[in-house]
């Protein structure tokens, strides 16, 4: 009676590896290609404005996009300086195609993250998403947009405490770098 028992088991062990080794892997929805125009390495200008997290500031910074996890999602890497020094942040991408956005949290080095969508309507990017700082949660909405060559984009944020008035947030311009190296 073990011998059935184990050959039975072993029966269906077999054919579940082989059912499994015949399916196609599954590949990243095609959408995702869209945010390949952020791949590899980028240096930026930052002009924040005098919002309610703090007074007017310029920074300068780098950013290094990659894909990651077989191309389902896309791994971006920040180091920002400014006059109050130094910060890093990691942000993970990904498209979700049921609501037909991308997706991504973004985490940085002094405890605040954020979470917020991606929509791309041409040579323009709509950013929107909630972060927080300090414990207190803010909203925020971008528009990047993207030049022919895709070297380069430039953007404008407004934040908002409540949703319903905004103010100016920062502007920016990014210029993608032709050799890509390592942040630093």
């Amino acid at each position: 009676m073990k011998r059935i028992i184990l050959a039975s088991c072993s029966a269906v062990l077999v054919f579940a590896i082989l059912l499994r080794a015949q399916t196609t892997a599954p590949k990243p929805d095609p959408e995702i290609k869209k945010f390949e125009v952020f791949l590899g390495h980028w240096t930026y200008e930052i002009e924040y404005k005098a919002s309610p997290l703090g007074p007017a500031i310029k920074v300068t910074g780098e950013l290094s996009g990659r894909k990651i996890l077989r191309g389902f999602f896309f791994e971006m890497q920040a180091v920002e300086r400014g006059a109050t020094g130094e910060t890093r942040a990691v942000e993970i991408v990904g498209y979700d195609p049921v609501n037909k956005a991308f997706f991504s949290t973004e985490y940085h080095d002094d405890g605040n993250m954020s979470s917020q969508t991606y929509v791309f309507n041409g040579n323009m990017v709509i950013d929107t998403g909630r972060f927080t700082v300090g414990g207190k949660a803010y909203m925020f909405k971008a528009t990047m947009i993207l030049a022919a060559d895709s070297m380069s984009f430039v953007g404008k944020g407004e934040i908002s405490t409540d949703g319903n008035s905004w103010a100016p947030w920062f502007e920016t311009k990014y210029t993608k770098v032709p050799k890509p190296a390592p942040i630093k």
